[in-house]
């Protein structure tokens, strides 16, 4: 017993006070880094396309893959932090993407940027954001909802300062040199993730072996890694091996048999293919149209200030108790409500009302991505949540890698930036309803089996049984929920 008391002890000390904040200011820094960055693409948009001589289908690639490799890249992600820790991932991720950054200064073709900006910079954002987030959960335990919340104005501050930076250093050094400097300035992600230490000792799995009181000390000095666990089970097939890994981070079995889950994928995953055009799509729009470069990077900045302050408002909002079992109608009218402001920013380009679109804009946008995942963890039972996860980012990044290039071939063909709001509108405003009739379908249904159920006289007693946990269930799983969210 002395020897738990030290350990906890030793992991009290630094939750929720002291090393803890510094770990938090860590965190959104590194979110500020890695998920604001790929807002300040479409600022490069045109100087790519001119110096590569390449179409705006190709150019787009550009951005498509670093924002899908960054949502891809979860699973992976996950299996090394079990198997590094959350410091040296994350330190791991800022090498990755301060290196991708450097070597696309140096691109021959727009083919190398797909490879070195795209995939390797957009992985190693993936690795340091998901590991920084994850190492909150630690650091935090009665204050863990603040902790994450601050965290989430990472991604805005990001969205703000981004485009502005990355415009002034494009017109003052050319975007070779600058993309030289991002390289320099993503390196910071390694100082971040070197603060964040351990919280948790590593002697701390030691008390697995609890429940096995007869295995001799050498077990338990070899179970720091769960090797002796895993030796037992080798002479299992490789093939269900296989099959337990998908299972444990991608939910096939959920999405096949979970109805919810598999029309909220669907929906989300149909839904980012037009989410994301406008933010690729908008400064090139702008300046086609003859506003100035410096007020067309603004644009996006006034997107991501706006989100500073929207974003935790939008979480408190739907944290109400008028909301609860209701989150999914309010994510679909804010998906909803998003699609229909691009036709704003379609039928005029004048610099006022681009502003004003972008006020429209960035408040369905806080909603989105304030409920993005707490719906999900609406839609899917918390132990089996992680590997639902996984699954759904994979789904959502295929679509994103495969939007914003679809709509540049737009543009080729018509020849008009319009065209892209148009098609975004589109997108938003199916996935709105298929999502919303969806779910009201599915709940009507489920009400009707369940007055089939209480009028059948069949059973009455598992009527009453099944009741409990389901009432009790999510009252209990509902703090988890908040929490966890915008740990994602």
């Amino acid at each position: 017993m002395s020897k738990e008391e030290e350990v906890a002890a030793r992991i009290s000390k630094d939750q929720d006070r002291g090393w803890a904040w510094v770990v938090l200011v860590a965190t959104v820094i590194v979110q500020g880094l890695t998920l604001g960055f790929p807002s300040c693409t479409g600022v490069f948009f045109k100087d790519l396309q001119h110096d590569f001589q390449a179409s705006n289908s190709q150019t787009s690639w550009f951005p498509s893959i670093m924002t899908a490799v960054l949502h891809a890249g979860g699973p992976l992600c996950s299996i090394l932090v079990e198997r590094f820790g959350c410091r040296t991932t994350v330190m791991l991720g800022g090498l990755l993407s301060g290196v991708g950054m450097v070597a696309s200064a140096f691109s021959k073709s727009i083919s190398h940027l797909y490879i070195t900006a795209g995939f390797i910079t957009g992985l190693g954002s993936c690795f340091s954001f998901q590991a920084g987030v994850t190492v909150l959960g630690y650091y935090f335990i009665r204050r863990r909802a603040l902790a994450n919340a601050l965290a989430s104005t990472g991604v805005s501050i990001g969205l703000t300062l981004w485009p502005l930076f990355s415009q002034y250093m494009l017109d003052e050094m050319g975007w070779r040199n600058t993309f030289l400097i991002f390289g320099g300035v993503l390196l910071n992600c390694c100082v971040c993730g070197a603060v964040m230490r351990p919280v948790v000792p590593v002697q701390l799995p030691a008390p697995s072996s609890k429940p096995y009181p007869e295995q001799p000390p050498e077990g338990a000095y070899l179970s720091n890694g769960n090797t002796v666990h895993h030796e037992k089970e080798l002479p299992r097939p490789r093939c269900a091996a296989c099959i337990q890994t998908l299972q444990k981070y991608l939910a096939f079995d959920v999405f096949c048999k979970n109805k919810g889950y598999q029309i909220y994928t669907i929906g989300v995953s149909w839904m980012v293919m037009g989410f994301v055009l406008p933010l690729i799509y908008l400064v090139p729009y702008a300046i086609f149209n003859g506003v100035p470069e410096r007020k067309a990077a603004l644009l996006i900045s006034i997107i991501g200030f706006i989100n500073i302050f929207m974003r935790p408002m939008a979480g408190l909002l739907s944290g109400l108790n008028v909301f609860t079992g209701r989150r999914i109608y309010l994510f679909s009218l804010a998906v909803l409500l998003n699609g229909l402001s691009n036709l704003i920013c379609a039928i005029s380009a004048d610099y006022t009302v681009l502003v004003f679109y972008c006020l429209v804009y960035s408040v369905s946008m806080s909603v989105i991505g304030a409920l993005l995942f707490q719906v999900l963890m609406d839609v899917v039972e918390m132990d089996r949540f992680s590997s639902a996860l996984g699954l759904f980012t994979i789904l959502e990044s295929v679509t994103i890698l495969i939007g914003p290039p679809l709509a540049g071939l737009l543009v080729d063909i018509t020849g008009h930036y319009s065209y892209v709001f148009y098609a975004s509108t589109f997108f938003m405003v199916t996935s709105a309803l298929f999502m919303g009739l969806s779910f009201c379908t599915m709940k009507a249904n489920n009400k009707l089996k369940e007055t089939h159920k209480l009028l059948s006289p069949e059973v009455p007693s598992r009527g009453k049984y099944m009741e409990v946990p389901t009432e009790q269930g999510p009252k209990r799983n509902d703090p988890p929920a908040v929490i966890y969210i915008t740990s994602i």
